[in-house]
């Protein structure tokens, strides 16, 4: 009878491994959510332990990521790594004493010995729905690839209305890829808008649980340089390209006050680009929810904002001050031409075919 107990047990027990190593191959559906997750990483083939010990949050696992996910970093002294006179021709702080970063102003070796000893998971969301899916994603996810975060876990969390068109990309070491599928909007200005929801809801579902700091950033777009942990922080903002010189009254605000987004004039302290936001999951969960619900807001009114989630984006920005800024060399304009101020070029934009994309989305 004992034999027959053990037996019993040993079979149990392989089928929880097989069951368990299943669930890592193939795909999983979120019957609540109406999301599909599909799940891709390179190293699964050389070591599935692991891979399977990562993604089903073995305790050391979870007790680690709780430790500094969510939180508000400590970091190490900003006068160690970050030389605010490294450049004069630019401005490197802004008025609250955020860093605002541009290429000479940072020290890169002292960032790496400090989160390398933290075993760093970060985060990049990006939506990729109707012909912009076609059109960019492939480029944005090879150059992401290369020169995101390079040296560190990144997980890559890719939103389509298409599964079948996501295209096949030979990852590299420590890169995971999950794709999930959302609801197609008929508007792309409705998608636009109603990305901010999207990644609100995969915050509360899975990135809290899974990374350190998460990124977001339209597809658009294409890596060339070195994207590294120097813009790591609670809260980053983003510079948009066109507006980093400009004077405040002509920055592009949505100025209607019945409007949810509403900056007055001579209010405001830069323009930001919602192509690019990040921070911790639990602070960029704050964004994407209040942006969320001054859109309802506006919605109510039968109002849209002039430039619609970037302009609630900015409202935010405005009442909850970025921590830290990037500079336009973290996602430039190849139009503008090589300013001087402009040294080194991190993430540029793809030139851009509306009439292309936006047309029957």
């Amino acid at each position: 009878m004992s034999m027959l107990i053990s037996c019993e047990k040993s079979v149990l027990g392989v089928i929880c491994f097989l069951a368990v190593v299943s669930l890592a191959v193939f795909t999983y559906l979120d019957w609540d959510k109406r999301t599909f997750m599909w799940m891709y990483d390179r190293s699964m083939k050389a070591d599935l332990k692991n891979q399977t010990e990562l993604w089903f949050g073995i305790p050391q696992w979870l007790n680690s990521r709780f430790e500094y996910a969510n939180k508000e970093p400590r970091g190490v002294l900003l006068t160690n790594w970050f030389d605010p006179r490294g450049r004069t021709d630019v401005p490197t702080l802004t008025p609250w004493s955020a860093p605002i970063i541009w290429d000479g102003t940072f020290r890169t070796e002292v960032l790496d010995t400090y989160y390398h000893d933290r075993k760093l998971t970060i985060g990049l969301t990006v939506f990729a729905v109707g012909r912009y899916l076609d059109k960019y994603l492939k480029n944005f996810l090879n150059s992401a690839n290369i020169f995101f975060m390079p040296g560190y876990n990144v997980i890559f969390y890719i939103m389509v209305d298409d599964l079948s068109k996501v295209p096949l990309i030979e990852l590299g070491l420590h890169r995971t890829l999950k794709v999930f599928q959302v609801n197609k909007e008929q508007r792309w200005q409705d998608i636009s808008m109603m990305r901010m929801k999207t990644i609100g809801d995969l915050i509360e579902s899975h990135i809290r649980h899974e990374v350190d700091f998460v990124f977001c950033m339209d597809v658009d777009q294409v890596f060339q340089n070195s994207y590294g942990v120097e813009t790591l922080d609670e809260s980053v903002a983003q510079l948009q390209a066109w507006f980093y010189k400009a004077d405040k009254n002509t920055f592009t605000y949505e100025r209607r006050p019945e409007s949810a987004a509403y900056i007055p004039y001579d209010e405001g302290d830069y323009y930001y680009h919602a192509a690019v936001f990040g921070g911790t999951p639990l602070r960029v969960l704050n964004l994407t929810r209040q942006c969320y619900k001054n859109i309802q807001l506006d919605k109510q009114q039968n109002l849209e904002a002039v430039w619609h989630d970037e302009s609630h984006l900015n409202k935010y920005f405005l009442l909850h001050k970025p921590t830290k800024i990037l500079s336009p060399e973290y996602c430039w304009d190849y139009k503008i031409g090589f300013p001087f101020e402009v040294r080194s070029i991190k993430l540029s934009w793809m030139p851009k075919a509306y009439e292309e994309v936006r047309s029957g989305v």
